[in-house]
């Protein structure tokens, strides 16, 4: 009894907490999950396994497609909320990483600005086929005046 006395002790008020919030974590799991189970309804109707989203239930059973354009815009959102991410884990540290951590700031953004204008001109940001149609032209005519 006294080795686990003096184990108690030896742990520390941080361990302890960290324990307790442990427990109370898997606590309420288990009684929202418990809870659900035994308080939530037990409907056997017909649509009860068909899918919906935001309870409009889907007008085709195939997968929805999505083009390309899509993906990229998913892209460039990720990478530009990282980027805020990055530049606010920054803004709360500045005092403390000084003129060395606004260098690196500074090259981080140049980096970022260098890709979004590199994306800009090979046409990565036009969405709309006028536009595409424009820069195809643009760009045929810029061969057309180095080949002669």
């Amino acid at each position: 009894m006294d080795a686990i006395v003096a184990l108690i002790t030896r742990l520390g008020p941080e361990f302890w907490s960290t324990t307790l919030y442990v427990i109370a974590v898997f606590g309420i799991c288990a009684i929202m999950l418990i809870g659900s189970a035994l308080l939530g309804g037990k409907s056997q109707a017909r649509a009860r396994n068909e899918p919906f989203e935001s309870g409009v239930v889907s007008a085709s059973p195939e997968r929805l497609r999505l083009s390309a354009k899509f993906y990229l815009v998913a892209m460039f959102f990720v990478i530009f909320d990282v980027e805020a991410l990055f530049l606010y884990a920054y803004a709360v540290s500045a005092k403390e990483v000084g003129w060395m951590g606004w260098i690196e700031v500074a090259v981080f953004i140049f980096i970022l600005t260098a890709s979004l204008v590199y994306l800009a001109r090979i046409g990565a940001l036009d969405w709309t086929p006028h536009q595409k149609k424009r820069r195809a032209a643009r760009v045929a005519a810029q061969a057309a005046g180095k080949s002669e």
